[in-house]
């Protein structure tokens, strides 16, 4: 056969050629490869449009947290355009960082007295009493508010307990009233911590404290106590004590009876609490203002937690801090 026969392309005639198994393998191949190409990149699509959706999910989820916790709609303070009787809650224990703060009392008191639909003023009252410097605050400024604003009296409401810084604050009040069986009085002043040398010395632990100052290891819970410490803390707490008195014997007036344990720093039920003075009347904060007051539509001006802050303590992250302050300070409370 020649050359030219051998080059020429095969006609109808002739019989196909047959791909070399080698060829026909290679080709399987270049096809799974380019599937699981095309199943890359359509994972890859799918895992950016899950990965959109997240990240979206995600941002509007933080959006809302973020309305939800500084949003001017989460406000406490009622929409009220006709008269009403304004109500600030005090609840739970007076400190700084607490939500019965001074802070957070006078500024509500101060909007329900700037308040022209506002006609009276009731604390509503729940609480055991905390700091001095707290309670005094929120005191004086109670006076200040009564002499700007003559025409709003203040009413304070004890429910439950109304005890120490609580009824420090109360006594400021133009009338105080409580119920049956609340808890009222406390007229007293209580500071407390741990002494921890006897079981330091058990461990075969050695205190090194280093001062510059005489008195500024003043109380160390970790150091022995001293005599001359104590009598100058008790002469602290005389005096606080004192204030406290004359606070309340400003508020009250001729009204409290002559009993030397009123400022003992006893606790008393709300009917013991009408006989020696201490309180006006049995009521609560609806027959006060429905009663006394004569404007029964409440409005709580009261400030209350944002939901993240709520959120956190709720899960208790504040209960590690509250226990070691408990344990090493000596913090002097109206108790």
């Amino acid at each position: 056969m020649s050359d030219w026969d051998a080059d020429k392309t095969a006609g109808w005639g002739d019989k196909p050629v047959e791909p070399r198994p080698e060829q026909a393998e290679s080709g399987r191949d270049w096809k799974l490869i380019e599937k699981l190409v095309m199943s890359l990149q359509s994972e890859q699509r799918r895992s950016r449009r899950w990965g959109i959706f997240f990240k979206l999910l995600t941002f509007i989820y933080l959006f809302a947290l973020l309305f939800i916790v500084w949003s001017p709609f989460s406000g406490t303070l009622d929409a009220a355009t006709g008269q009403h009787t304004a109500v600030v809650e005090v609840n739970g224990v007076i400190a700084e960082d607490e939500l019965a703060s001074a802070d957070n009392l006078v500024g509500s008191l101060r909007s329900a007295f700037e308040q022209e639909n506002a006609v009276a003023v009731i604390l509503r009252i729940n609480s055991p009493g905390g700091s001095p410097v707290q309670s005094g605050y929120v005191y004086d400024e109670i006076r200040r508010l009564r002499g700007e604003y003559p025409e709003k009296k203040v009413y304070a409401v004890i429910s439950d307990m109304g005890a120490s810084g609580a009824y420090y604050i109360a006594a400021a009040a133009d009338e105080i009233y409580a119920n049956r069986a609340s808890l009222v009085g406390s007229v007293g002043v209580v500071a407390g911590g741990f002494g921890f040398t006897g079981i330091m010395e058990k461990m075969g632990i050695e205190r090194r404290l280093y001062t510059a100052g005489e008195n500024k290891a003043f109380l160390d819970p970790f150091s022995p106590e001293e005599e001359g410490e104590v009598q100058f803390w008790q002469g602290v707490l005389e005096n606080t004590h004192q204030q406290f008195i004359e606070a309340v014997k400003q508020g009250r007036g001729d009204r409290l009876a002559e009993d030397d344990r009123l400022f003992s720093g006893l606790v008393w039920s709300g009917e013991q609490a009408l006989e020696l003075g201490l309180i006006d009347g049995l009521g609560s904060t609806s027959h006060v203002a429905r009663q006394i007051v004569g404007q029964e539509e409440l409005v709580d001006y009261s400030r209350r937690k944002g939901a993240l802050r709520d959120l956190v303590d709720q899960l208790g992250v504040s209960l590690g801090k509250g226990v070691s302050a408990h344990l090493t300070e000596s913090r002097m409370q109206l108790r």
